[in-house]
């Protein structure tokens, strides 16, 4: 045992690590979930005829997908409803028809009613939705059916609620909060969605008030795989991904639960978000929470879901979740303070700490925070320039990513254990223990004054004190240190080696260094166990040797091919007041199928730029001008202009003369507008129901509307100052530009698709409208 409590202690922690990451998502067999009949076969042959085709909203297939939904509810014994409405996002300006699939299961009871939530549109304009969001449209189909089949009549009404245009605005959500009855009466909402793949689902909480009630129905709900902590509710806040859920929230102050995979990022929104990439495993997780909360929220009491309590929460070992009001907060932080303080105290008085030791501990661990962070950040800066490909790959998470997140977290490891190896050799690991714990409770300072979700940070500070207190207070064996150490690391390990994982995949590799400060942060708290290890030195050249392997691995495996496909973009744009054609193109290099549009490079053009933007504010960094062909503008006419005190009112009528999907209205001037009005609907400013001033966002878009085929025509009302006399541009995008008539296009090779985030494969024209 002596002899090998180093290898022991090495195979604990690795173990502990790969079951952190096990118990967040089912590894079964999937076949079939016990007592529900949910049937996993069921909903994949929902998601193979859903997915065959994207399915945007405007398109063909977007019909298609819409009745078979409608018919599949039908054969349940549902009374499938579509809703359509004209509804318009104000904070983005985007808008359309929208068409929501709406259906219900009356319950005996007259309190609140669930709702069963997630969109059967894919992005636009290639994506086929498996993931996103088929996988949440089939769970809930193929739930809804197996519930059913009980034949047992719930206590609640369930309305199933399948969304139109979330891809665009989360539109379809706010046409059902703002304009349909049902709405009025809801208690919680179920919401299922996806931004990759594969791995984990994720709970995230929706709620305007507190949290606790809601997470303790959760918790009683009794999912089987739980993967939720109140940090990334805390981040999720912060970031600009709102779903449908969201709109609930807001517009309509609805609790609700959002369950999201974000796993193998590569594939959201491209066109390898197929029904082959999907993890079935990942399907079964959102299957396992969908039955197992339907059964229970169907029965519950809806009404009382708020609270006054907000709760901190996070995964941990053989528990559903760990849990502890925020007002515990700041007692488990001054606690840990008092008891530091007094050990530090204690451990001088008996000469197991060194003052020379105590200061001397905070080097190693300052320089190898500082140099683990830099050296990632700025090393990811390097790869980009070595591999210049990821740059097109917008979302920031490519193929080999996961082999990047192996070789960062060895890189880092390497450079902790090489700093604190001289260390090791001079001072005990009581001396060196301090520093992180300082560290640890600095952070858990800062987030009880900024981020309170992140408070279950205290967990391992505690565990961590109870080792610090054991070897002041007594004389061990240094393979029972070991141990002991080891056991004690289990919580800390279990709670942050998935964070390793997550962070990257769901910000982007450029966010490494997240991954580097984590490094630093939780091994420095597992210095009692590495300073006892007997083969250090060999262990250190097996971490960088690793490490070397998996940057060479995923250097390797950066190229393209059928099964990791390169994105790239091309548009065709026709200006119609100068008469002038360009090619235009996001990519940062020309490939074999753009070659054939571009043969120079080019900078930047104001004309191409003001044509498009993607999601994440790029430009086109190549365009060349070109013969022009007969693309037919759509016809502008101004059928009001009338001048009503100091304003003038506008009303436009614009009808397509070709296939158009998208609609935008641009302008480089400052234009104040009193009302906007598109399809009759007013944009409003927040939840004002009256029009009022607008003022211009950043990127001088008016409006975005994206046309359907139940629009005749294009109706937009503008009242301005009666002295103003705007310059406006109408850009009319579609999607059409591979298969028209018009061009000669080579179509990419296997290994190649259609860039995401962008208006791509498109014909574009622009025209100025002279008001």
């Amino acid at each position: 045992m002596k002899k090998y409590s180093s290898v022991i202690s090495i195979l604990i922690l690795c173990f502990v690590a790969y079951w952190s990451y096990c118990d967040l998502m089912p590894s079964q067999n999937y076949k079939h979930i016990s007592n529900t009949g949910f049937s996993i076969d069921n909903a994949l042959a929902h998601l193979k005829e859903i997915s065959k085709s994207p399915h945007y909203t405007g398109s063909k297939n977007h019909l298609k997908v819409q009745t078979y939904i409608a018919e599949e509810l039908k054969k349940m014994g549902l009374n499938p409803k579509i809703q359509q409405q004209v509804v318009v996002n104000d904070k983005w300006r985007t808008s359309t028809n929208v068409a929501n699939i709406i259906a219900s299961i009356k319950g005996t009871e007259s309190g609140k009613s669930l709702v069963l939530l997630s969109h059967y549109d894919s992005r636009h304009h290639s994506s086929f939705g498996a993931s996103d969001a088929g996988s949440g449209v089939v769970t809930i189909l193929e739930g809804v059916r197996a519930f059913l089949s009980n034949n047992e009549t719930p206590k609640n009404d369930i309305h199933i609620v399948f969304t139109d245009a979330e891809e665009i605005g989360l539109l379809g959500a706010k046409a059902f909060v703002d304009k349909h009855p049902l709405a009025k009466n809801i208690g919680l909402v179920i919401n299922l969605e996806a931004r990759g793949s594969g791995g984990p689902s994720y709970m995230l909480m929706e709620t305007n008030g507190k949290n606790s009630q809601l997470l303790f129905e959760f918790i009683n709900a009794k999912p089987n795989y739980p993967a939720a902590n109140s940090l990334m509710y805390s981040i999720y806040k912060m970031l600009p991904n709102d779903t449908d859920l969201t709109v609930f929230r807001e517009n309509g102050n609805i609790n609700g639960l959002n369950f999201a995979f974000i796993g193998d990022h590569f594939d959201y929104h491209t066109e390898q978000d197929s029904f082959d990439r999907l993890d079935r495993e990942t399907l079964f997780h959102q299957a396992d929470y969908l039955m197992t909360i339907l059964n229970y929220f169907s029965n519950s009491d809806l009404s009382n879901l708020n609270s006054n309590i907000d709760e901190v929460y996070t995964n941990f070992p053989f528990t559903t979740l760990l849990h502890f009001p925020f007002s515990w907060i700041l007692n488990l932080l001054i606690i840990s303070i008092l008891i530091f303080v007094a050990l530090v105290l204690f451990g001088i008085y008996l000469n197991k700490i060194t003052i020379n030791g105590l200061f001397k501990g905070f080097i190693p661990f300052i320089v190898s925070l500082i140099l683990c962070t830099v050296i990632s950040k700025f090393l990811w800066d390097l790869i980009l320039i070595l591999h210049p490909n990821y740059n097109d790959i917008l979302h920031g998470f490519t193929y080999n990513g996961y082999q990047y997140i192996i070789a960062f977290s060895l890189l880092n490891l390497w450079i902790f254990f090489k700093i604190y190896n001289p260390f090791f050799k001079k001072y005990s690991e009581s001396d060196l223990l301090i520093s992180p714990i300082v560290f640890w409770i600095i952070i858990n300072s800062l987030i009880y004054i900024y981020l309170k979700g992140a408070a279950y940070f205290i967990i391992p500070v505690y565990f961590s004190l109870i080792t610090f207190g054991i070897f002041i207070l007594f004389d061990l064996d240094k393979n029972i240190k070991i141990i002991f150490s080891t056991f004690l690391a289990i919580p800390l390990i279990y709670i942050f080696a998935p964070l390793f994982r997550m962070f990257p995949v769901g910000l982007g590799l450029s966010n490494l260094f997240i991954v580097g400060f984590f490094i630093v942060l939780i091994f420095s708290l597992l210095i009692p166990i590495f300073v006892s290890y007997k083969s250090r030195r060999l262990f250190v050249k097996l971490i960088g040797f690793s490490s070397l392997l998996f940057f060479l691995l995923a250097s390797l495996n950066s190229n393209f091919n059928e099964n990791k496909r390169k994105p790239n973009s091309i548009v065709f744009i026709n200006d119609i007041d100068k008469n002038e054609s360009f090619w235009a193109s996001y990519d940062h290099d020309i490939d074999s199928f753009t070659r054939q549009f571009f043969k120079d490079s080019s900078n930047k053009d104001n004309l191409i730029e003001t044509s498009s933007r993607s999601k994440y504010n790029n430009s086109y960094n190549f365009y060349k001008k070109t013969s022009n062909r007969k693309v037919k503008p759509s016809d502008i006419s101004i059928i009001k202009d009338t001048i009503n005190g100091d304003f003038r009112h506008i009303t436009l009528i614009i009808k397509p003369q070709r296939i158009v999907n998208k609609f935008q209205l641009i302008t480089n001037e400052s234009i104040k507008f009193n009302d906007i009005a598109i399809q009759d609907v007013f944009i409003s400013i927040g939840n004002s129901k009256t029009p009022s001033e607008i003022i211009l966002n950043s990127n001088k878009t008016i409006l975005t509307y994206y046309y359907t085929p139940v629009d005749k025509h294009l109706k937009i009302d503008l009242t301005i100052d009666r002295f103003s006399n705007p310059n406006i541009t109408v850009i009319e995008s579609s999607f059409d530009l591979l298969n028209n008539p018009l061009f000669d296009i080579k179509p990419r090779a296997n290994y190649m698709m259609t860039m995401p985030f962008v208006t791509n494969d498109a014909i574009i024209t622009k025209q100025k409208l002279n008001l």
